[in-house]
This record gives structure tokens, sequence and C-alpha cells, in this order.
């Protein structure tokens, strides 16, 4: 016979019993990646390989392309504060507008417009991209989306991964599977001093722009009567609907705004890597959808700040922690950056930096 457990034995069993193991394996988990940021960043320091102007440069490439997520982000943030979905055919919508816009650059270029009006160039680049991501978004909320608004959350998520692969392949077969050079603005081209620190031209646009829409998308949000209308339906459709507001045309609003966003984001994304295919939208909106995952998705400004850190941590980040290590070519560890980051926020804080708790978005 087996004997019977000492009283000491059973106490010590029911303290483990009740240890918080997952707390503690955060809290191991927490130290260990301190630990490697912070030695990681202290061996690359000690090389002394790059000085100040090579992490001032590092920067504001980050600054940059965190600007263009930010703006992708926050069409994901708009129609999840909602719907409660995540349009993962939203990245699409991004690559829509600037691939159609190609052409038209592609055109101008051709009659030596693009260099003699570069601001007019420029706007009628940013109008034709604008436009046809607004399309294509109220296209998918009409004909993918609207049909499914009472079904179970699973069912609209489930479309839009069949909605972001119909979209790739369609534009595939109407405007080819080769990636496109963009034409270069020469206005554009060149740098300026800031604070002593060489920016390039483009750079600054694309910054300069994002915050001008990021700051227009929040007072609209705030101060206009059709914002305070996204604002209630997203608080609660029903009650929305009762006091006189139109939920659909509402929602329509809502994935144009977004759309729009998007289209911009797209001529900003040209501005800065200079080139368009199909696939263009899969990898920025996965980025994008990581920033508004880190900044509180459904928050306009959590987004933004969600973009801006995922971009600056791109840029930064795989030459901070890890040239001192030795490891070769470490940008190209940058996606272990963007995604790494989603995982421990998901671990971490599962409702974003300024995201309302789990509970209350349920």
């Amino acid at each position: 016979m087996t004997a019977a457990p000492t009283p000491m034995v059973r106490g010590l069993s029911t303290r483990l019993a009740r240890l918080p193991i997952r707390r503690i394996s955060l809290i191991a988990l927490g130290i260990a990646i301190i630990y490697g940021v912070v030695a990681g960043t202290t061996a690359t320091l000690r090389t002394g390989k790059f000085d100040t102007h090579d992490w001032v440069n590092f920067l504001v490439q980050g600054i940059a392309r965190g600007s263009v997520y930010a703006l992708i982000a926050l069409g994901y943030t708009l129609v999840y504060g909602i719907l409660l979905m995540i349009n993962f055919a939203h990245g699409e919508v991004f690559m829509a507008g600037s691939f159609t816009a190609f052409f038209v650059a592609s055109a101008l270029a051709g009659h030596g417009f693009l260099d003699r009006q570069p601001i007019i160039s420029f706007v009628i680049l940013l109008l034709v991209s604008v436009a046809t991501s607004v399309t294509v978004a109220l296209l998918l909320e009409r004909l993918a989306y609207r049909p499914l608004r009472g079904a179970p959350r699973l069912v609209p998520l489930i479309t839009a991964i069949g909605a972001s692969l119909f979209l790739q392949y369609t534009f595939r077969g109407l405007y080819g599977e080769q990636a496109q050079a963009y034409p270069e603005i020469d206005a554009f081209q060149g740098t300026v001093q800031i604070a002593g620190f060489p920016v390039t031209k483009e750079q600054l646009i694309v910054i300069v722009g994002a915050l001008i829409l990021w700051l227009a998308l929040y007072l609209f949000i705030e101060r206009t009567r059709t914002g305070r209308a996204m604002r209630a339906v997203g608080e609660d459709r029903q009650i929305a609907a009762l006091m006189g507001i139109d939920v659909d045309r509402t929602i329509r609003i809502t994935f144009a705004v977004g759309g729009a966003l998007a289209g911009a984001a797209g001529i900003l994304y040209v501005l800065l890597f200079n080139q368009v295919n199909f696939t263009m939208g899969f990898i920025p909106g996965l980025k994008a959808f990581t920033a508004a995952v880190l900044g509180g998705i459904g928050s306009i400004t959590g987004a933004a700040l969600g973009g801006l850190i995922l971009g600056v941590l791109e840029a930064v980040g795989p030459t901070l922690f890890l040239t001192g290590t030795g490891i070769p070519s470490a940008f190209q560890l940058t996606p272990i950056v963007s995604f790494g980051i989603l995982v421990l926020v998901l671990i971490f804080l599962p409702g974003g930096l300024l995201g309302a708790p789990e509970e209350k978005r349920a």
C-alpha cells in the first residue's frame, strides 16, 4: 500500500499549486528580453561602429516608415472600432491605390509633366490613389462584409482573408505580376538640414504629410457631426440607430475614410521604397496591424503611436540590438522585430498601449 502524504508534503503541494506559474513565466521572459536588449545594445555601442549622424539617420528612417504604418493602421482601427472586426484586406486597399496611380505617374513622366509641375503631379497621384482605394474599400464593405454583419465574428474574419487573396490576384491579372519602379520626381530628391542633420526631402514629405492626415482625422472624429456618429455607432449600434443615426451610412463613411488614408499612405510609401507590385500590401498590412495592436486597436492616437514605435524599432532595433553580438546582416532580421513585438504585446499587454482592457472590448 502507498503511504499517505504527510501534512508537510500536502501543504507544500498546495502552495505549489497556488503559485502563479503564468505570471512567473512572464516575469522570467520579460527579464530575459530586457537582459538581451541591454546586452546587445551595450555591445553595439562599445564597437563605436556608428556615430551620432548614423543613429539620427536610422531614427528619421524609422519615423518616416512608421508614419506610413500609422496611416494604414488607422484604417484597421477605424473599422475595428465600428464593427469589431479585423479587415485583413486593408493591405490590398493600400496596394490598389498606389499601383493604379503608378500608371498615371508613368504617363505624366513620359510627357515631362512630372518634373515640370511636381506639386500638381503629386496632388494628381494622391487623388488617383485615394479615389481608387476608397472605391475598393466601399466595394469590400458592400459586397463582402455587409451581408455578414450579423454573422459570428469568425465568419467576417475568414471572409476578409479571402477578400485579400481575391484582390491580390485580381490586380495581378489586371496590372501584371512584375514589380514596377515608380518614376522619381526630381524636385523631391536631395536633402535638407534640420538641426544640423541631413533629412531627405522625401522623408520630410512623408512625415509631415502623415502628421497632417492624422490631425485631420482626429479633428474629423472629435469635432464633426459625422465623427460623433461614428463614435456612437462604435459604442452601440442598436442604441445609435434608435437615436436616429443612419448606421449603414456611418459604416460606409468609416470604410471610405480608412480607404482614403490607405490610398494616401500608398503614395507616401512609394516615395520611400519606389516600387509597386500586386503583393506589396501584404507585409505593410501585417505590420500596420501590429502597430494597431501595439497602440491599442480601436484607438486613433494609439494606432499612430504604435506605427511610429514600430517604424523606429524596425529601423534602429536590428542594428542597435544585434550588431554588437556579431550577427551578420542584422537588417535581414527586421521581421523578427516586427512580429516579435506583436507576440510580446499580445502576451504582456493584450489591450495595447492606449486601448481598452480586453474584457471591455469583448
